[in-house]
């Protein structure tokens, strides 16, 4: 068994599921969008909503919000986040490497110990390049780029592509009549 533990049976949790690399994609999807531009929300502006979040996902402790934020920040900034100011802090949670029946496993105790080791794993297996934020200057979305060429811009086509394809179809077009 491989996989990242957090204070549950990662195995039993993952069961059922495309393995644990795809667990550990939506944990860190949950996680980098835990801020959303469009409605104006963070999960990391309320105590009480970053600890329903990690208990939600059964990720034990929740830790410092100010050093979630930081490392978030830091991960976003990672795949290319366009930011103000000056670089994230680097942030840290505590991940252990155990043996179970002879196989290694990653665990943790606290929520940014879980996030910080499905990210190494990630990058580990190759993944980390598939993981980008939406161009769109009003979403930010992180997403995973599961086409076969990785040239995903959007994360979605339907919504951001579409809007962005009309905006820049009106600005031709505008340029063309004067």
């Amino acid at each position: 068994m491989t996989g990242l533990a957090a204070g549950w049976d990662h195995a039993a949790f993952t069961q059922g599921r495309a393995g644990d690399a795809e667990h550990d994609v939506e944990l860190l999807l949950a996680f980098l969008n835990t801020r959303d531009l469009e409605l104006g929300t963070d999960v990391l502006d309320s105590a009480a909503a970053w600890r329903a979040w990690v208990t939600e996902r059964g990720l034990g402790r929740p830790g410092d919000p100010e050093e979630v934020r930081a490392a978030r920040a830091s991960l976003r900034a990672s795949l290319g986040e366009r930011h103000d100011g000056p670089d994230p802090t680097p942030a840290a949670g505590l991940v252990r490497v155990d043996l179970s029946q002879g196989v290694p496993t990653m665990s943790s105790t606290d929520a940014l110990g879980a996030v910080l080791g499905a990210a190494a794993r990630l990058a580990v297996l190759g993944s980390w390049e598939r993981f980008k934020i939406c161009q769109a200057d009003d979403c930010r979305w992180a997403f995973f780029d599961r086409s076969r060429n990785r040239s995903r811009t959007w994360c979605s086509m339907q919504t951001c592509g579409n809007r962005e394809k009309a905006r820049n179809w009106r600005e031709r077009r505008a340029l063309s009549v004067t």
